[in-house]
């Protein structure tokens, strides 16, 4: 049976979702509050899990035409340079989990998506300021004073995510106390700083103190996320100029490989990271959520995205596979994801994951294409099936 889905969001997570949906016959509608489509953002590290995932939505070829494959990802200590962990990617991670690495402006990945869509799916300026999630249909409202009634809505808008606070009322992110800094510099000028053509972190005295740097652009720009300790936050927005003289005196017992890359920086955007708990349930009546407006987490493991990627999929998956019922659906869909999602924001919020040598395999190797899904029973319990 086809629904209407109405997807509150248009960024990472509501296009995979989109394409998915639509490919299994789905009656779909994307509504963005942007009334533009801007080049914003900068990075997106995408890693074999999600990489696998965009090649079945038929995005795959594109993005290793403006994508960088990082050919190791490294770990260094920030303080000494010494290498505590080495994992191949590249080639090797193609052969091992089916996709490569790829490091991508985020803008370019928008792109992509966008082109998968049917024509018409995306309604950009439509800011959605209300939800009423019935039994049997859901209502967006949106700013311009206009609603849509669709059989299932989408919550994919982001950690202020309008759709989860009308399904479970306000609930504020927390502060991490750390506040992330990103830039990007010419290849040109990484003469003499080692690895640049790799993924590599420098991990600091204290965990709110690393520096991540890969390449961008098929490796024509080169990428520096940094992190820094911060009492309070106040500021809203994530593209906020930052001061990139303070960031190097923040930085100033760093390895001097590591604080080149800092010199190499001519500015630099500063935002506070933010998280919430694992939530015990998503969906309610006929509204779900996916990615940041689930489960946002902080970027330690580079898996923001591709965990909305992975959504998407299973989401897709979920309403298409098996019985036609979208409350049977939405339990499948949340029964798979909410294991998994949960297990990397707090891995990601410890924030020692491949800080030495170990298994990443239960990260990248996960497909969401194949990924058993529970066959709900009448009574409510469920086992896996391949369905």
């Amino acid at each position: 049976m086809a629904f209407s889905i109405g997807i509150c969001g248009g960024g990472i997570g509501g296009l995979c979702a989109a394409i998915a949906l639509q490919r299994a016959g789905h009656r779909v509608q994307v509504f963005e509050k942007a009334r533009s489509i801007n080049r914003v953002g900068a990075d997106i590290n995408l890693t074999p899990n999600a990489v696998f995932a965009l090649d079945q939505l038929g995005v795959g070829d594109y993005l290793r035409q403006s994508a960088a494959r990082p050919t190791f990802r490294i770990s260094r200590d920030g303080i000494s340079g010494e290498e505590t962990s080495r994992l191949p990617m590249s080639t090797a991670a193609e052969e091992k989990y089916g996709a490569p690495q790829l490091t991508i402006h985020r803008a370019d990945l928008l792109d992509a998506l966008r082109a998968q869509v049917s024509e018409g799916t995306l309604r950009l300026g439509m800011a959605a300021t209300s939800l009423e999630a019935g039994e049997g249909q859901a209502t967006l409202g949106f700013a311009d004073g206009t609603s849509s009634t669709f059989d299932l809505v989408v919550g994919a808008d982001g950690i202020h995510s309008v759709v989860r606070e009308a399904l479970w009322g306000e609930d504020h992110p927390r502060y991490t106390g750390m506040v992330s800094y990103r830039g990007t510099f010419a290849r040109e000028k990484a003469a003499g700083i080692p690895d640049t053509d790799a993924f590599t972190k420098w991990w600091g005295e204290v965990s709110e103190k690393q520096i991540v740097t890969f390449p961008l652009t098929q490796g024509k720009e080169i990428f520096v996320f940094a992190t820094l300790p911060q009492d309070d936050w106040s500021e809203e927005g994530w593209t906020l100029p930052g001061n990139v003289d303070d960031l190097r005196d923040a930085y100033a017992n760093f390895h001097g490989d590591a604080r080149k890359l800092l010199d190499a920086l001519d500015e630099v955007t500063r935002s506070a990271l933010h998280v919430r708990d694992p939530m015990p349930q998503w969906a309610k009546g006929r509204a779900t959520l996916l990615g940041d407006a689930a489960h946002p987490m902080v970027p330690f493991m580079a898996q923001g995205a591709c965990m909305a990627i992975e959504d998407g999929v299973v989401l897709a998956r979920s309403l298409s596979e098996g019985p036609n019922d979208i409350t049977t659906a939405l339990q499948r869909y949340e029964m798979e994801r909410k294991p998994r999602t949960a297990r990397v924001q707090e891995s990601s919020l410890a924030n020692d994951w491949l800080k030495k040598a170990g298994n990443a395999d239960w990260v990248y190797g996960y497909n969401a294409w194949t990924t058993p899904l529970h066959d709900i029973t009448p009574n409510g319990s469920s086992h896996e099936t391949r369905v």
